[in-house]
């Protein structure tokens, strides 16, 4: 499972001159914390690079009753290609985690720079493939896992990862011994495709293990090893 971009973002991955060209393109703009970048089933076609700050990347499930997030998005990365490729409707939202800032460009500028671009539409291509084999793994995940072992896993990979960002894991604070990964538990529930109470009944089993401590949008992890072998299926 896998809940972060790729390790190479759209806009690192740029040349210095290439990325000046790019943002040429479009405009900036600041969303508030909670604001929509790009809604799910609209038909707009801009595509979005953030600048500063982080964003969740959701879909409403079939029954509208739960929110999925897919993923997380930081500085660089490149958002709502897809529609502008396809002119297809937005599959997902794209929501501000704080006060986000990013450039957007329209679609048919946007299209156009790629067709005269090659390596850059490269780049587009490779984003596009590995958000699609994440998106496989993801549904692999949410049909062979447990509730138990999903979680384990997010948390695994939450607290091995550094970002700046909302989810990411701090530095031990007093009376703390392990890394600590900022959710609420409905936040959480969002990431591995369960309800809270499910995930909730699994924090409590891995309490009583003494394999995480939580409080308040807070989960520090005391056993990470054991986490780890949680994630895989291990129970004894």
């Amino acid at each position: 499972m896998g809940l972060l971009g790729d390790e190479l973002a759209f806009g690192r991955a740029l040349t210095a001159q290439e990325y000046e060209s790019v943002m040429a393109l479009g405009h900036r703009k600041e969303y508030a914390a909670d604001t929509p970048l790009l809604t799910e089933g609209d038909r707009t076609g801009h595509v979005v690079i953030v600048l500063r700050g982080w964003v969740t990347v959701s879909h409403v499930t079939d029954r509208g009753a739960t929110r999925l997030i897919l993923g997380l998005r930081g500085p660089g990365e490149l958002l709502g290609e897809m529609a502008a490729l396809d002119q297809h409707p937005r599959s997902a939202t794209v929501r501000a985690l704080g006060t986000v800032e990013a450039t957007v460009i329209g679609g048919d500028a946007f299209r156009r720079f790629l067709a005269t671009h090659p390596r850059v539409s490269g780049l587009v291509i490779r984003q596009l493939t590995f958000r699609l084999r994440s998106a496989d793994q993801e549904r692999s995940a949410l049909a062979s896992l447990t509730v138990l072992q999903r979680l384990a896993s997010r948390l695994t990979e939450l607290s091995r990862t550094a970002p700046t960002g909302p989810y990411a894991p701090s530095a031990p604070g007093p009376g703390a011994t392990g890394p600590v990964v900022h959710l609420a538990q409905d936040e959480l529930a969002a990431t591995v495709g369960a309800t809270r109470e499910a995930v909730a009944k699994a924090l409590r089993l891995l309490r009583t293990q003494e394999i995480v401590r939580t409080g308040t949008r807070m989960v520090e992890i005391l056993d990470p090893a054991l986490l780890a072998l949680l994630a895989e299926g291990h129970r004894d």
